[in-house]
């Protein structure tokens, strides 16, 4: 698959820097028909008026017509249109918007009740960033559009929502707009309305068949890193001496724990040093298997910037990641997909950095690497969301619900890996000082779906309905 031509990517690559929220899966959700007017109205064009085109352009504003401030974080809109095949697959991007394309979110859904002209719709969302809109006030322009996920040429005449004729902005009744849950301008697809909370596709249903697959979850709800049910669960703590890491260190299962914080229970890792290779002791903990591979990887992780003990600077990783083991050096078949927080610097950063990196190869000696990066020089100190998705066509990095990186065809994985989450340091060389120091990571959670791509807040409400099942394990990924 990593020699998929790079030109069905052509589009997406050249908005690179300005796309906003990238692949998405299919949401299912409950809808019936409404048409509603109230204090927002949504005004619409289109950016390719053909009948058939490489993407639609839905150009949109949403204006506030009533006498009060309206927070757009509770603003919800949707463009209903007619899926191009069955099981279609569509990612959304923002190329340009006055709000700033960062503060908007886009996710598909389908429709209980298909009609002729409509069985999709995308949904526009917005990023407390976005701000409010005071009376009177609009958004201003945001020029968003959505493709096929293979570059096939989609059919837009048959859609609900689209105007071939609206080449200027206008009120356009066939888009909705949420606020608050309530539908208060619009008229969805007959048998569709929105704020419908009855339907049968619930979205925080686990059985719901639009985002459910073969799934592992672990709420890491363990007495300690000796219970039996972590290898039963398929996990092993690693003891086994090597790299990566401080030379002469070692891998301690003991520095592993487990406690309830907030009514969870919480994994964590802890590494240690005394400025030798030899007082070095770091954490790891992976799968047995490496059966993972195309679909949805997420987990809960807290970074900390500074020890819980003894002085700080040392060059430590914290991460969540998917590997499977180099067969050869510079072998076309190896894969890694990695969340990895320096907070303190190292490999030449001075300071705080987050990256994202995934995979194509890599020679050890002498050292080659071929790879894709995406990375953010701030503090990520505290608990995030990470959520990473593959398809067969790109890989994306979402922390905190926000589009992080994407990374292209070329880099995607050949077969199975495991996942993993480990803490150790790079060297020795960010803090000298033979005076003992530890440092915590935390995780929550972790949740693979195998073959689907879910958008964050789809993997919020499939959390949430295990933990409201409660359901702290399960595991249904298919060996090999």
């Amino acid at each position: 698959m990593k020699s998929l031509a790079k030109s069905r990517l052509r589009a997406a690559a050249a908005a690179a820097a300005t796309v906003a929220l990238g692949c998405t899966a299919l949401a299912a959700v409950p809808s019936t028909a409404s048409a509603a007017g109230g204090p927002l109205a949504v005004q619409y064009r289109t950016g390719a008026s053909g009948a058939t085109a490489d993407q639609s352009e839905p150009w949109l504003k949403v204006r506030n017509t009533g006498t009060g401030s309206v927070q757009l974080s509770d603003v919800k809109v949707r463009y209903y249109f007619k899926g191009d095949a069955v099981g279609e697959v569509y990612r959304f991007a923002c190329s340009w918007a006055v709000k700033g394309c960062g503060n908007i979110t886009g996710t598909f859904g389908t429709l209980a009740k298909p009609t002729a002209t409509a069985d999709r719709y995308l949904e526009i969302g917005f990023t407390s960033g976005a701000g409010s809109l005071a009376p009177g006030a609009d958004t201003g322009d945001m020029q968003l559009r959505f493709y096929r996920a293979n570059w096939q040429t989609l059919t837009q005449s048959d859609d609900y929502s689209f105007g071939a004729g609206s080449t200027a902005y206008g009120d356009w009744s066939k888009v909705t707009a949420q606020l608050g849950g309530a539908t208060v301008w619009g008229t969805a697809p007959e048998g569709n309305d929105p704020t419908d909370p009855t339907g049968p596709t619930d979205p925080t249903d686990p059985g719901d068949p639009g985002e459910n697959g073969p799934t592992l979850f672990d709420d890491f709800n363990y007495s300690g890193h000796s219970d039996p049910q972590i290898a039963a669960h398929g996990w092993s703590v690693r003891s086994n001496a090597g790299g990566p890491g401080v030379p002469g260190a070692t891998w301690a299962p003991d520095k592993v724990t487990f406690a309830t914080q907030s009514g969870n229970s919480i994994m964590n890792l802890e590494t240690s040093t005394a400025g030798t290779g030899e007082s070095t002791k770091q954490t790891e903990i992976l799968t047995q298997s490496m059966k993972f591979r195309n679909g949805t990887y997420a987990a809960r992780v807290k970074f900390n910037d500074a020890p819980k003990s003894g002085p700080d600077g040392d060059h430590l990783v914290q991460t969540f990641f998917t590997i499977n083991d180099l067969k050869a050096p510079m072998a076309d078949d190896y894969a890694e997909y990695d969340f990895e927080y320096l907070p303190n610097g190292g490999w030449g950063e001075s300071g705080n950095i987050l990256y994202t990196t995934s995979w194509e190869t890599y020679r050890p000696d002498p050292w080659e690497a071929v790879n894709q990066h995406t990375e953010s020089r701030q503090s990520y100190a505290g608990w995030h969301d990470l959520v990473v998705t593959i398809d067969n066509n790109a890989i994306t990095y979402y922390i905190d619900g926000q589009l992080f990186g994407t990374h292209g065809a070329a880099y995607l994985p050949e077969r199975g890996m495991s996942i993993n989450f480990n803490q150790w340091l790079i060297d020795l060389a960010g803090q000298t000082s033979t005076t003992p120091r530890a440092y915590d990571q935390q995780v929550d959670y972790v949740l693979h779906v195998k073959d689907k791509v879910l958008t964050p807040s789809q993997v919020n409400a499939k959390v949430a309905a295990y933990r409201a099942a409660g359901t702290t394990f399960q595991d249904t990924v298919p060996a090999g």
